[in-house]
């Protein structure tokens, strides 16, 4: 599949930021008419984390929502209590798991239980090397529910900078045969470099996100952005 140009500037009808552009097959943002409420509240300097986590799973739980949607592909007819309706079936707690990208990943991961809860979960600790101009990531842990073959993997990390995280999930992904085309990455915040690099790399896995930002800085962090999610959500701002 060749990439497609995609553009963002926020949910349809959004005209107060940049229109963005990126290339990636398989990307979906997600379209709640209350994103621009949602991004607001969290990205302000001043909002503390009480409320951070507050708005921050309000705005999770919509993205997930639509990264859910995806699986639910199977049409049946529902029996009402006036007749019959065409609808659609899906049972993600026994057809998916959750992969968490520890420690930011926790707070999506949170999302997803909320609205699955019984849904297994796999964590995986990768860290970047702040020593490195790229920011090289670095896996130190890993670890799988059992009976995962054939299951959707919900990959849930809330910012997609350069890519290098998500991919080294992908790729511990591939090793133990979860296939592209079973993945879902669930994400809040991406950027075109980090988007671009997942659909020149791995197109096929699709991806779910609330808002393309315009760009990286020279410390490779997301512009405007909001700050390290996990040090907001979690109150480990120093």
């Amino acid at each position: 599949m060749s990439p497609n140009v995609a553009e963002s500037n926020g949910p349809p009808s959004d005209s107060r930021n940049p229109v963005v552009k990126f290339e990636h097959p398989n990307c979906q943002l997600c379209t709640s008419k209350n994103l621009p409420y949602l991004f607001s509240k969290i990205r302000h300097v001043e909002t503390v984390p009480k409320d951070f986590e507050f708005y921050s799973l309000r705005l999770m739980k919509l993205i997930a929502e639509d990264a859910l949607a995806l699986m639910a592909d199977k049409e049946v007819d529902i029996p009402t209590p006036c007749g019959t309706w065409r609808g659609v079936a899906a049972d993600p707690e026994n057809e998916a798991f959750a992969v968490s990208i520890v420690r930011a990943g926790d707070s999506m991961l949170q999302a997803v239980r909320e609205l699955v809860p019984g849904i297994p979960v796999a964590k995986i600790l990768i860290q970047r090397d702040e020593t490195t101009k790229e920011k090289t990531p670095i896996l130190y842990y890993k670890k799988w529910p059992k009976n995962v073959a054939n299951k959707t993997a919900l990959i849930c990390d809330p910012m997609l900078a350069t890519g290098g995280s998500v991919i080294m999930a992908i790729k511990s992904l591939l090793e133990i045969g979860i296939p592209e085309e079973k993945m879902i990455f669930v994400n809040v915040i991406s950027c075109p470099e980090g988007l671009n690099r997942l659909g020149r790399e791995y197109p096929n896995v699709k991806v779910v996100t609330g808002m393309v930002d315009p760009m990286l800085n020279s410390d490779r962090f997301i512009v405007p952005g909001l700050g390290d999610y996990g040090d907001r959500f979690f109150g480990t701002v120093e």
